[in-house]
């Protein structure tokens, strides 16, 4: 059955619903067309790359000019798989790239089809992490429980005491007992998490961001420096306005412990289009990141960092970024963290499109 004229969908939508990279270049290589998921895989602007060369719009595919010139001028495809394309500064991208010669008007082009690699292992990666904590957490949680009723029996007990020998030398010990029962209650109610249900509403997140860098910059000595670069565009998203504020909070005051006296901490707000978090993927997504130029964490701890009571100072009790993940993850979102020396980047990612998405 053909749909009726008003409900078909454009060419560019089409394109822009694929999770595969689609770029089309005319015969002097130049860009005739981009969709959504090329601008993110890639980290460019639409606006920017259309009629630019290939090798400005997107430099990744620079080595790879000959090997495209050979193909217009042969009129012959080709596929490359695991391709690796570097840009400067950047991590490499792994992906499976098809080049295809196709007519456009009265000239010829290429289309190049390419398909992230990293996009489905990082999938993979998230849903395994976000089952791993998921899992971690049912169990704290019925731990938690369990050593709550003791608890409350051994300060009730310590209190007895107290009571019926209000004048004993051993008056210092009960209180002892009841101070440090107290301190577990406490830490067992941070295992716990946030006990109530989020109170969605909209939010502007950069209302969030400036209220948690007014709260650091306060308590931050002076040597340390205060990076915005926001994205004034992104829309309010729904969410927990104190949960939010508490998940970035405790994020940027790692990095302010990461930095020490003197340092930059950086705080970016970026809109990704076509995004997946864990099975579900996203038309609109907001990246906020948080980095910092302190010492970096090392390679063995990032994939235990959000994992409760795991820390690398000896103060530290461990609860603040597996906290910041849970409150993220209510909101369908997702943290993800990358570092070296020198650059410490902690991303979250935090639907902007109506709750459900679509299934990846």
């Amino acid at each position: 059955m053909k749909l009726a004229p008003s409900r078909r969908a454009a060419p560019a939508q089409i394109l822009d619903g694929l999770t595969t990279a689609v770029i089309t270049l005319d015969s002097n290589l130049r860009v005739v067309s981009i969709n959504s998921t090329a601008e993110s895989l890639f980290g460019v602007s639409r606006r920017y790359a259309l009629d630019e060369l290939f090798s400005q719009a997107v430099p990744q595919l620079l080595p790879h000019a000959g090997r495209l010139r050979e193909a217009l001028v042969a009129g012959t495809g080709f596929v490359e798989r695991e391709l690796q394309l570097r840009k400067s500064g950047e991590e490499p991208i792994t992906v499976d790239c098809t080049v295809t010669p196709l007519t456009l008007g009265r000239g010829v082009g290429l289309l190049l089809e390419i398909q992230a690699l990293d996009r489905h292992m990082r999938i993979s990666r998230d849903e395994l992490m976000l089952a791993q904590q998921e899992a971690s957490r049912e169990l704290i949680r019925n731990l938690a429980h369990e050593i709550k009723n003791p608890l409350g029996g051994i300060r009730g007990a310590a209190q007895l005491l107290e009571r019926d020998f209000p004048d004993s030398e051993h008056r210092e010990y009960t209180r002892v007992i009841i101070r440090e029962v107290d301190r577990l209650q406490n830490l067992v109610n941070r295992l716990l998490g946030p006990n109530r249900v989020p109170q969605k509403a909209p939010v502007n997140i950069h209302e969030v961001l400036e209220h948690v860098r007014q709260l650091v910059e306060a308590e931050a000595p002076a040597g340390v420096r205060f990076l915005r670069d926001y994205d004034p565009s992104i829309p309010d998203l729904v969410g927990d306005r104190e949960q939010l504020i508490q998940a970035v909070l405790n994020i940027v005051r790692n990095a302010l412990q990461a930095v020490g006296s003197e340092g930059g901490i950086a705080l970016r707000s970026r809109t990704r289009r076509q995004y997946t978090i864990g099975p579900t993927r996203h038309r609109l997504v907001a990246q906020l990141d948080i980095e910092d130029d302190g010492p970096g964490i090392p390679t063995a701890m990032i994939d235990k960092i959000f994992y409760p009571m795991v820390t690398m100072r000896p103060e530290g009790t461990g609860l603040g970024l597996p906290i910041s993940q849970y409150l993220v993850h209510t909101h369908g979102g997702l943290i993800e963290c990358r570092s070296r020396p020198g650059s410490t980047v902690f991303s979250i990612f935090l639907p902007l499109d109506k709750p459900g998405g679509v299934m990846a």
